[in-house]
């Protein structure tokens, strides 16, 4: 990994070295979008609440369900 991209909040400084690490919301906007997607659509995503993923195969594929969902590529919501 070439670069690391985060915001502005100084705990990172002290865990990135800074000939990586890159501070500016415009690197991280999308995946802050993202992040807000996949919270407001799926509940195991969000946080405080029953419903999580005990397993990682689960999660990975609510993520996709959705992303497909999302992009039309699903066949049985036609």
């Amino acid at each position: 990994m070439e670069h690391v991209a985060s915001d502005h909040w100084k705990a990172y400084e002290s865990i990135i070295p800074k000939e990586k690490h890159i501070q500016t919301k415009a690197e991280t906007f999308t995946v802050e979008g993202y992040n807000s997607l996949f919270r407001h659509f799926l509940a195991r995503m969000r946080r405080k609440t029953k419903c999580y993923s005990k397993k990682v195969e689960m999660l990975t594929l609510s993520i996709l369900l959705l992303m497909h969902h999302r992009n039309k590529t699903l066949a049985i919501f036609d």
